[in-house]
């Protein structure tokens, strides 16, 4: 894999981030804990939401962009046959898994950053540029890790929810983690067949991603408070997700576990 690069016009900007991040402090949470069904029981988090006026603001806005655009979109999406659906995501995913491999590297787990290399190299090779999900096939399962993830593993505090436009509501860890997810090249490369590849994936993968997510937020729009209860879902599914990091295994979540956990590793 090439050298990671940042992409220098965010650089800036990503580092400030990253300042505030570390100045709100660190953590000291008791471990993950297995539950007798061998799922993770949920861990205790706090949601320490002090801007809510101004998050709700700009929650209006991300709303009305979802309702009237990236919902619709991936409505149509979820219409195209399974096969199509299946290598857009595995294509998304494959391209992904550098990202992966570094957070799995910066969260000290050789095991999972290992899974991850050879699922990327047979993926793009065997499963034609990722279209095809072979790694699964020979009991490589797949896995997610972002920054925000990796944060966690290190204990660093949540710190308070904020919403930012088109990137949504979740707290100041996930959201710098998530942020710089996009500031770091893992390709190092200025090539434009790449660039478009990103392009491709970026693109393809948010709108898989939304199409997965439609009835979980269809459900939670029901509530009479979407915001809260959004925020709330997130702020529980993160923290598992976290678990999960420290933990540094892929459990069987889509057999008997919360349907969360599910999620993450998809």
């Amino acid at each position: 894999m090439s050298v990671t690069t940042f992409a220098s016009p965010a650089a800036r900007p990503i580092m400030l981030a990253m300042t505030v991040l570390l100045a709100s402090g660190c953590a000291s949470n008791p471990p993950p804990v297995i539950d007798s069904a061998g799922c993770i029981a949920t861990p205790d988090y706090v949601v320490n939401d002090p801007a809510e006026s101004v998050n709700r603001s700009i929650f209006v806005v991300n709303r009305a962009l979802d309702d009237y655009l990236l919902a619709p979109v991936a409505r149509g999406y979820r219409q195209l046959p399974d096969f199509a659906q299946s290598g857009v995501h595995n294509f998304a995913a494959n391209f992904g898994e550098p990202m992966v491999f570094i957070n799995d590297l910066l969260q000290g787990n050789p095991r999972r950053s290992m899974v991850t290399a050879t699922r990327f190299i047979t993926n793009s090779t065997l499963g034609v540029v990722g279209l095809l999900d072979v790694s699964s096939r020979f009991g490589l399962e797949r896995h997610r890790a972002d920054f925000g993830q990796t944060f966690g593993v290190w204990n660093i505090a949540d710190g308070p929810i904020v919403a930012l436009p088109l990137f949504g509501t979740s707290n100041l860890r996930d959201a710098t983690g998530r942020v710089l997810g996009f500031a770091v090249d893992p390709f190092g490369s200025n090539s434009d067949t790449l660039d478009t590849l990103a392009t491709i994936s970026t693109v393809g993968g948010t709108v898989d991603g939304r199409a997965q997510y439609l009835p979980l937020t269809d459900a939670l729009q029901q509530q009479p408070d979407y915001y809260a209860a959004l925020r709330d879902t997130v702020a529980e599914r993160r923290a598992l997700f976290v678990a999960q990091g420290k933990l540094g295994a892929v459990l069987e979540a889509s057999v008997h576990c919360d349907a969360g956990m599910a999620d993450e590793q998809n």
